[in-house]
C-alpha cells in the first residue's frame, strides 16, 4: 500500500492519496480525520487497546465514512453502501466497490496513522 500526504498551504487543508484498492483510506484521512491531533491520538489508543487484548473491536461512524478496527485488520467504508446485503451487480461495479471500501492490516494502518500524525504536526 503506497500513500502520499499533501497540504494546501493557502487554505490549510490536508490531503491523502493512496494506491489503487485503498483510495477510500485517503478520503477517510483527509475528510473524516483531517488535522485533528486529538482524534488521531484517540484512534491510536484504541489500536493499542486492541493489540494488548483490552478490547476486540472498535468502530467509529463518521459523516461519510466508517472505520472498523479489529485484532487483525482495519476496514474503511462508505456509509451509504450496505455491504451486508448480497447484490447481483454487473462486474464493472467492482471498481466502484474498491473506491468505497478498503481493508488493510492493523499494523500497516497503525504505521500510516503515525505517519499522518507526524505529517499534520509539521507546520
Amino acid at each position: 500500500m503506497e500513500y502520499q500526504f499533501r497540504r494546501n498551504r493557502l487554505e490549510g487543508t490536508v490531503f491523502a492519496e493512496f494506491s489503487m484498492d485503498h483510495e477510500v483510506l485517503g478520503r477517510w484521512f483527509a475528510e473524516e480525520l483531517g488535522d485533528d491531533n486529538s482524534r488521531a491520538n484517540s484512534i491510536l489508543t484504541q489500536i493499542i487497546l486492541i493489540k494488548t487484548g483490552g478490547k476486540n473491536h472498535w468502530r467509529h461512524v463518521g459523516a461519510d465514512l466508517t472505520i472498523d478496527i479489529d485484532t487483525e485488520q482495519v476496514r474503511v467504508f462508505a456509509n451509504v453502501i450496505d455491504f451486508e446485503e448480497e447484490h447481483d451487480l454487473d462486474e464493472a461495479m467492482n471498481l466502484y466497490d474498491a473506491e468505497s471500501e478498503s481493508y488493510c492490516g492493523l499494523e500497516d494502518f497503525e504505521s500510516v496513522l503515525q505517519s499522518w500524525l507526524a505529517f499534520i504536526n509539521q507546520k
